[in-house]
């Protein structure tokens, strides 16, 4: 018996203070997930491991001496006297930096399925597919710590290495990954989720599986298509198994530059007031304005791209009726 309790006290010790991409640790350890930032547009994920080393463009980190024991977010010098930083990992953060299996959903979308299937800690959700497991980190964080998500991948190499990943950032207690056809063989439960995600590229097929999975009294569907023509035949059969509330929307994202500006001042002469009076001389021309090259006003402003991210996707939601 002591032996049961005490192997049981140090998995817990050893549960608890390893990375988890819902509870946030400050010290690096061995074996965690980080991200090496650069810059905001250069990053990328490394495994921390004892008597490895990373190759950056600013020179070797070794993750022994440089990583390990050292807090998230610390500034680290590498071999050639460049620095960069190390990030704890977070859903957004993998988002932009983890390996494409597929195509993915970024935290536009993300934030706005996570809030139009109103989800919570405890809600239980299906997902389908997994792909590359960006939307799927997101949502665990949102349900932990006491809800669940069952995800659906068609192709089992993917759904092998998203429980992988699952594992390796201690989330696989939070995630169920099941390798299924969802269209022919569905989520394999019944009447037990919160909300449902499809992004399939048939998902009217896999309509009458997802209120079957929704439970009785409710619940949300959210289903994201590339194109219009999908959406169509995706709104039929939601009208269809009596699904209300249907509705499709598209993010389009624009992003504006805030620069420094600085103006020179114009001379708009004299005041109204310092004018000559009316009988001076009325074939006196108007002088044309002057700028001062001392006098600049600096300010900042709201500049618009030339090129605006294009579409990406359209989200359809809808609510399961209770009759």
């Amino acid at each position: 018996m002591y032996v049961c309790i005490r192997i049981y006290n140090i998995f817990f010790l050893y549960a608890v203070t390893r990375m988890s991409f819902i509870e946030y640790q400050d010290i690096i350890q061995d074996g965690d997930t980080a991200i090496v930032y650069l810059g905001h547009d250069s990053m990328f994920p490394v495994t921390i491991q004892h008597g490895s080393q990373t190759q950056t463009k600013y020179g070797v980190m070794r993750h022994s001496t440089d990583l390990i024991g050292k807090k998230y977010g610390s500034k680290v010098t590498c071999s050639k006297g460049g620095w960069v930083y190390i990030l704890y990992p977070t859903p957004e953060l993998w988002t932009m930096n983890l390996p494409h299996r597929t195509q993915i959903l970024y935290s536009t979308d993300i934030s706005l399925i996570t809030m139009m299937l109103e989800l919570k800690p405890g809600s239980v959700v299906c997902e389908s597919g997994t792909g590359s497991g960006s939307l799927s980190h997101a949502i665990i964080r949102t349900v932990a710590p006491t809800g669940h998500l069952y995800t659906v991948e068609f192709h089992q190499q993917r759904a092998e290495k998203a429980m992988e990943e699952f594992r390796q950032h201690k989330v696989d207690h939070l995630v169920t990954v099941k390798n299924q056809d969802v269209c022919k063989s569905g989520f394999g439960m019944s009447h037990i989720a919160d909300a449902v995600f499809l992004d399939i590229p048939s998902p009217w097929e896999a309509i009458g599986h997802a209120k079957s999975a929704l439970k009785v009294e409710g619940g949300r569907i959210c289903s994201f298509s590339p194109c219009i023509e999908q959406v169509q035949r995706t709104c039929r059969a939601l009208e269809g198994h009596g699904f209300t509330e249907i509705n499709t929307l598209e993010i389009l994202l624009r992003v504006h530059d805030v620069r420094t500006i600085r103006l020179q001042i114009p001379d708009l002469g004299k005041p109204l007031e310092d004018q000559a009076s009316p009988a001076s001389d009325a074939n006196d021309a108007p002088k044309p304005m002057t700028y001062s090259q001392d006098a600049c006003s600096i300010f900042k402003s709201g500049v618009p791209p030339r090129e605006t991210v294009g579409h990406t996707g359209y989200l359809t939601f809808a609510t399961k009726s209770l009759f």
